[in-house]
């Protein structure tokens, strides 16, 4: 029976900043496992290094296509300050680095600052849009796992204004609901470029930019996550995404910022 996806991303320790997890079959994104899976086991491993302080930023590199099996995951410390730690965390598989990332982790400090800056979306109630098939031939091989519901727009739909937004969810999360989760939210949804076509092309995050604020309490369970993004600019066949990741009731669960390649 598959595993819910809380179980699918948590690395096993295996000596000091060590870890291996074996990924499943199922989850595919063209050439590669789905970027979010691996974001996701990227921000497992961090924070098991420094537990006692979330993850504050992950700026990630995907540097090549990771496959079904095991990885070894490899997380080195930086530096460890009284209330911030400093680690890279890489991804190898069959003795290359396929995803290197960098995570920032830090202890609470002050709280008179705290507010979302940004213009808060106004969605329709997720239950008034159906569900979308977003799986193979023409969506990846990790749709299934996820309900989509669009507001606007699908892939390939020619739409020009350079934005999609919507609600997802996994089909299947498991019961934790933290930074990890988050990272793979940010990443399920297809890049806004897509979106301007009217016909299939080949495209791939390669880097990838991740501010969680994990505040769930209150939040249904079983409710989606809104999501928004807007392509910001594009020049030599790559181009930058931003997105951000909203609760049902308004609240801000994060901010990620993309670079994709066209790649043909």
């Amino acid at each position: 029976m598959p595993l819910p996806f809380d179980s699918l991303i948590t690395p096993e320790l295996t000596s000091p900043g060590r870890y291996r997890c074996d990924l499943p079959e199922g989850w595919k994104q063209g050439r590669g496992l789905f970027g979010g899976l691996v974001t996701a086991v990227m921000t497992r491993a961090l924070e098991a290094q420094a537990p006692d302080r979330p993850l504050r930023s992950l700026t990630a590199e995907l540097c090549g296509p990771l496959q079904p099996g095991e990885v070894h995951v490899v997380v080195e410390t930086l530096r460890e300050g009284n209330a911030v730690t400093t680690a890279t965390v890489r991804l190898e598989q069959s003795g290359q680095v396929q995803a290197h990332g960098v995570g920032v982790m830090g202890k609470a400090r002050v709280t008179d600052r705290d507010g979302v800056y940004l213009e808060r979306p106004k969605p329709p109630d997720w239950r008034t849009i159906e569900s979308a098939a977003v799986e193979p031939p023409l969506g990846p091989e990790f749709g299934p796992h996820f309900d989509f519901r669009v507001e606007r727009f699908f892939p390939m739909s020619g739409d020009k204004t350079g934005v999609t937004e919507g609600w997802i969810r996994l089909k299947d999360a498991g019961k934790t609901r933290d930074a990890a989760l988050l990272a793979a939210y940010a990443d399920s949804w297809w890049p806004v470029l897509l979106t301007m076509e009217e016909g299939p092309r080949p495209m791939a995050t390669i880097a990838y930019t991740f501010q969680p604020f994990v505040h769930f309490e209150g939040l249904d369970p079983e409710a989606p996550f809104f999501f928004r993004a807007k392509l910001a600019a594009a020049s030599d066949g790559y181009a930058v995404e931003l997105r951000e990741l909203w609760g049902e009731d308004g609240r801000l669960l994060a901010l990620n910022q993309q670079t994709f390649c066209i790649i043909k």
